[in-house]
């Protein structure tokens, strides 16, 4: 029997997705661990760590702004850099981009508001640890919660971004036709670095693991990490 894949979830003030991460991690039989952020370092053995969605010390300044500074984020840049596994939700991807793990930046919603509701997304590119178990052009139907979700690069690094498949999802209908709900530059939903071993999206596919609460998709994204 193989060991259990081993995920660590960092959870900062103001953090409120943490325990359905972990109940979705546990629900595909990882063994799991909340991750303080005051932790300065990542337990040994550590295959996985998620930086759970909410609103890391209230968004003030701006989203992810204060929790790159917790000691945590040294370890985990340390992690990363290292080629651990990453994979940063909603307010997690904004704590990506703050640190530097993540090119671009995420703004204000294009139309001011916040926005909750399951939204279609298209799957870009799959070459990776993340979307291995989902066909490229794949359209799922994943929840979104932001305020903060409009992600944002200049010219030059979204011509990187394309260049390298680090684009992996993009804001769609059910038949793969943009619908952009936030502003994000060219839809994009999701992304991951150069090394592909750092992920960030702003849906919540651990919000997605049960038919019953209105999609399953969400299960196979996670189960990509399961055999990495």
């Amino acid at each position: 029997m193989s060991a259990k894949i081993k995920v660590g979830i960092v959870q900062f003030p103001g953090t409120n997705c943490e325990y359905d991460t972990q109940h979705a991690f546990d629900a595909l039989g990882c063994e799991t661990v909340i991750l303080w952020h005051k932790e300065d370092a990542i337990p040994d053995g550590t295959d996985l760590v998620v930086v759970a969605g909410g609103f890391s010390y209230g968004d003030y300044l701006r989203s992810g702004a204060i929790a790159k500074m917790s000691p945590i984020m040294k370890a985990l840049k340390l992690y990363a850099n290292n080629g651990g596994k990453v994979l940063g939700i909603c307010n997690g991807f904004q704590v990506l981009t703050e640190t530097g793990l993540l090119p671009g930046a995420l703004k204000r919603n294009e139309g001011l508001h916040f926005i909750s509701r399951h939204h279609h997304l298209k799957v870009i590119s799959n070459d990776n640890t993340f979307l291995r178990h989902c066909e490229a052009n794949e359209v799922v139907n994943i929840p979104i919660a932001h305020h903060d979700g409009n992600y944002y690069i200049d010219a030059q690094g979204l011509k990187e971004l394309y260049a390298n498949h680090q684009v992996l999802l993009q804001y769609t209908d059910e038949k793969g036709n943009i619908d952009n709900p936030n502003g994000s530059i060219d839809s994009i939903a999701g992304i991951c670095n150069v090394n592909k071993n750092v992920f960030g999206l702003m849906p919540h596919p651990e919000r997605a693991m049960e038919s019953l609460l209105g999609s399953n998709d969400g299960r196979r994204m996670l189960e990509g990490f399961l055999s990495a």
